[in-house]
């Protein structure tokens, strides 16, 4: 461990990765999330795109690879990494994409039978020129979404949900990004539920 937080981890102090995420504290280490939640991680590289920079001499090709990540139980990561080689790309956009990992909230589509199964409530998300929608689908519908979103949603855990998206969707990464957002924001956003008054107590960094 190089940071507090990793110290902490490592000594066992802090229990669960919701912890960090209630501080809001950044994970500078991918080794966090691999204490966490280690083998329940799935990796997919969504995409490998060549990139070129004009020299002099010709182009100088590397290539860009997109990563998601997931325990398909409410924590989803996306890392993009750029490099020479492929296996170093995809190597990075894989501790990256730990690095980013966040929570997903769940809800449900009408009454509250079983476990929360869709998006909480209806949630937009942007990146560059894509706009990403995530709208409460009922019990069974699955997601109804384009391969890119479908995969991000998959990895997060969500059963059901419908999409809508608008802008240049051919552009992968923005694609991937702007869902990567709108599931980010399904916990920022306040509903009723959240509305009691929370006590407060000391945040790892003081109580340590």
């Amino acid at each position: 461990p190089v940071t507090k937080l990793g110290r902490l981890v490592k000594d066992g102090l802090i229990k669960r990765l919701e912890d960090i995420y209630l501080f809001s504290l950044p994970i500078k280490e991918a080794e966090i999330i691999d204490h966490f939640l280690g083998g329940a991680l799935k990796d997919e590289v969504l995409k490998i795109m060549p990139v070129q920079k004009q020299t002099r001499a010709g182009q100088r090709t590397r290539f860009k690879a997109f990563v998601a990540m997931g325990d398909q139980n409410g924590h989803l990561g996306l890392g993009v990494k750029c490099s020479k080689e492929v296996a170093t790309a995809i190597r990075g956009a894989i501790t990256l994409a730990k690095l980013s990992v966040i929570p997903a909230r769940f809800g449900y589509w009408g009454n509250k039978i079983g476990k929360p199964h869709t998006v909480p409530c209806k949630v937009t998300g942007k990146c560059g020129g894509v706009l990403v929608r995530l709208v409460p689908a009922p019990r069974g519908a699955g997601v109804v979404s384009a391969p890119v979103p479908k995969k991000l949603m998959h990895m997060a855990g969500y059963l059901d949900c419908y999409t809508a998206s608008r802008g240049k969707t051919a552009t992968l990464g923005n694609f991937a990004k702007a869902t990567f957002d709108a599931i980010s924001r399904t916990y920022t956003y306040l509903t009723p539920d959240f509305w009691p008054e929370v006590k407060l107590v000391k945040a790892p960094f003081q109580e340590f």
